[in-house]
C-alpha cells in the first residue's frame, strides 16, 4: 500500500508543477517587433545588431532560427562575417566594409549599399583584394 501511496503522492506533485509553470509567451508581431526596433535602434545598432536579426529574434525562436548569424555564417567563407560586431572584433584596427558576394563589389560605411545588399556580409577591407572583391567604380580601394 505505502508504494502505491508514494506513486499517487508523487503524481500530484508533478500535476501542481505542471500547473504553476508559466504560460509560454506570446510570439510577438512583426509590426511590434518594428516597433521596438525603432525605439532602440541607436542601441541597438551599437551592438552591431541588424534589424533583420533583430526583428527575427523578437518575433520567436522559429524566426530567429532561420536568420540567426550562427546559420547565416556557415555559408559565408573564411574573412566573411554575418555581423559588424564579429568582424570588428576579428580586426579592430582596420575599416569594415560589406561585401557583395555575388557582384564581388565592397562598400564602405558611407555608401547607401552598406549592409544591405542580399547576398552579402560584413569583412576587413585589408582582406577584399586577396578575396577577389573591388571597390565600387569611381571609388579607388584605399580611399573611403
Amino acid at each position: 500500500m505505502k508504494p502505491l501511496f508514494h506513486a499517487a503522492l508523487l503524481g500530484a506533485a508533478l500535476i501542481g508543477l505542471v500547473a504553476s509553470a508559466p504560460p509560454a509567451a506570446e510570439a510577438k508581431t512583426t509590426q511590434e517587433c518594428v516597433a521596438e526596433w525603432r525605439a532602440n535602434r541607436a542601441t541597438l545598432q551599437a551592438s552591431g545588431k541588424t534589424r533583420r536579426a533583430f526583428i527575427a529574434e523578437c518575433r520567436g525562436p522559429q524566426d530567429a532560427a532561420a536568420a540567426s548569424p550562427a546559420r547565416r555564417s556557415a555559408r559565408l567563407a573564411q574573412g566573411q562575417f554575418a555581423t559588424e560586431a564579429e568582424a570588428k572584433a576579428s580586426c579592430p584596427t582596420d575599416t569594415i566594409v560589406w561585401i557583395n558576394r555575388r557582384t564581388k563589389v565592397f562598400h564602405t560605411s558611407d555608401s547607401a549599399s552598406y549592409g544591405k545588399t542580399k547576398r552579402g556580409a560584413y569583412m576587413c577591407q585589408k582582406d577584399t583584394a586577396a578575396a577577389g572583391y573591388r571597390a565600387p567604380k569611381g571609388k579607388r580601394a584605399g580611399v573611403q
